[in-house]
């Protein structure tokens, strides 16, 4: 194995790290940062496409209160996205 297929080998890997491996794990971290930072009265849709306010929240679950008055309690990483508030 001579030094310039060495070199080709650790640029792939170099490469990989940027396009696949970083971003991921860039996508994670504000994902939990965004979990982490829920409170109550927040509009939120959770993985399965459910709307809702968060009614009450805990380390591991979220309880929310759907237009219809429902409560549902989720886990905390069915959160998808927290909705802007309306003004």
């Amino acid at each position: 194995m001579n030094i310039q297929s060495l070199i080709l080998i650790v640029l792939m890997f170099v490469i990989f790290y940027f396009l696949l491996i970083r971003p991921q794990q860039k996508r994670q971290k504000q994902v939990r940062e965004m979990q982490s930072s829920l409170k109550k009265g927040d509009s939120i849709v959770t993985i399965g496409g459910l709307h809702g306010k968060v009614h009450a929240i805990d380390e591991a679950s979220v309880v929310l209160t759907t237009d219809d008055g429902s409560k549902l309690t989720f886990d905390r990483n069915a959160i998808r996205d927290v909705k802007p508030s309306e003004v």
